[in-house]
């Protein structure tokens, strides 16, 4: 066997191997979503996903520095208000005193500029009826009314010092109005992450659970159908013309291919958001003993980039951020 290819050559010891990767998987890449609960005064762990946890203030702030300390990204924070605290309009979700905006108060002066904060901007949280926005007298999301509750969310956030928005509600306009909004209010510098490809998803069943979601119904008349493709380069499009800072594809593990497209066309960093019921999944199956756990993060988490992502939103992102460190 003469004169054939062997490409085996490259794979022979780990420092080959190290040396011509095609992709890295660094610390800074990844983003840790939090949970912070209010009249917590110990952090509760999250049924369905073991390991993460709904925040008490004091467990917040530690878990913060934790994280800056391994060198992650970011941090996205997603406020969990008490249930009579929840209303049609989701008023708490701007108010000063609410739970997100003490929240990102707290992360802002807790972290400085050691990695950035980021603020979920979206109702869903805070509405009694767990919808993304505010419904009209026929029991649907008025997307134009919505939008005006989001700029008054996103000028809170920004006052309460989120370096980033998460505009994952899905209504058309979104980035739009926030961006006129915050740039009227002097907010130039605060930048959006927009959620521009969002997918109605059977794998955000424990996430629901981990902000104790009171959703009725479903949101598929606004998160995108899982079986279109080109939609999401509009919606990509629409997002960049209307002033996003980055943009975001969710789910990661089931989207790979959209990830890709929007990576190929985007002139601005991709987000990919490995969602909670791919945590759960890796999580039980390596519980059971049936894969290799810390193996399989990282396999996962390094598709995603591979697939396009330069930021990963995962809630591994801590505890991968200091394996990587000693790799």
């Amino acid at each position: 066997m003469s004169g054939i290819e062997r490409p085996r050559r490259l794979r022979r010891t780990p420092a080959l191997r190290r040396l011509v990767a095609e992709t890295s998987l660094e610390p800074r890449h990844l983003v840790l979503p939090m949970f912070l609960a209010d009249g917590l005064s110990e952090p509760r762990e999250i049924g369905s996903m073991p390991g993460v946890f709904q925040h008490s203030p004091d467990s917040l702030r530690k878990a913060a520095v934790e994280a800056a300390k391994a060198g992650v990204g970011g941090l996205m924070l997603f406020g969990v208000p008490k249930p009579e605290d929840k209303d049609p309009e989701g008023s708490q979700a701007a108010a000063p005193e609410g739970i997100l905006n003490r929240g990102l108060r707290a992360l802002a002066a807790e972290v400085g500029d050691a990695t950035v904060v980021m603020a979920d901007t979206c109702l869903d949280e805070f509405t009694d009826h767990g919808h993304c926005g505010v419904l009209d007298a026929a029991g649907a999301v008025d997307n134009d009314a919505t939008l005006l509750r989001y700029v008054e969310m996103a000028l809170a956030q920004a006052e309460a010092g989120a370096d980033l928005l998460g505009t994952s509600g899905m209504m058309d306009g979104q980035v739009g109005a926030i961006r006129e909004a915050l740039d009227g209010a002097g907010r130039t510098d605060t930048a959006i992450l927009a959620y521009a490809a969002k997918y109605a998803s059977a794998f955000y069943g424990p996430f629901r659970e981990a902000v104790a979601s009171s959703l009725q119904g479903d949101r598929r008349t606004y998160q995108q159908d899982a079986a279109n493709r080109r939609e999401s380069i509009h919606e990509l499009d629409l997002d960049l013309e209307q002033g996003a800072d980055i943009v975001m594809v969710k789910p990661a593990m089931a989207y790979l291919d959209i990830l890709r497209d929007v990576a190929d066309r985007s002139p601005v960093p991709v987000a990919a958001y490995q969602i909670s019921g791919e945590y759960s999944m890796i999580t039980a199956a390596a519980e059971r003993g049936w894969i290799d756990r810390r193996a399989a993060i990282l396999e996962s988490l390094t598709g995603i980039r591979r697939a396009g992502a330069d930021i990963v939103l995962t809630y591994w992102a801590t505890e991968a951020a200091r394996w990587l460190c000693r790799s």
